[in-house]
């Protein structure tokens, strides 16, 4: 009866700490030298490419790869690519795997990881091998 007291106390405090967005020193440790692919409403969303140095190779299904850096930003994680200069900024959570939301606009993307790999970032179009 005192363990399910307990458990039953503590549920709060767990939630809250799935809440508790990375930091970007979190969201470096976790994401640096891996490829993580997105899904949105259970359709793949697009996989980034997480390199040393905050840098990163970002591609929607099916699109062209596009590079840039990430930074963080008053608890966001702000990407900012070489063909768009306007910050792309996301809120993240460890979920089971990253869970992300789009916090630039009202559009309310959430993303959820769902595989991740150590190898490069597969690149269609123009640049392909580079």
């Amino acid at each position: 009866m005192r363990r399910t007291a307990l458990c039953l106390a503590l549920l709060p405090q767990l939630a809250l700490a799935a809440e508790t967005p990375l930091s970007g020193a979190e969201f470096e440790a976790y994401t640096t030298g891996k490829t993580l692919t997105f899904a949105s409403q259970g359709q793949v969303y697009g996989a980034e490419q997480y390199l040393p140095g905050r840098r990163v190779k970002w591609a929607f299904t099916e699109d062209i790869c596009r590079e840039g850096i990430w930074y963080e930003d008053a608890g966001q994680i702000c990407f900012v690519y070489d063909y768009d200069p306007t910050p792309q900024c996301w809120v993240f959570w460890q979920d089971g795997g990253l869970r992300a939301r789009f916090v630039s606009t009202d559009s309310g993307t959430e993303l959820h990881e769902v595989s991740q790999s150590t190898g490069p970032l597969p690149c269609a179009g123009p640049e392909v091998g580079v």
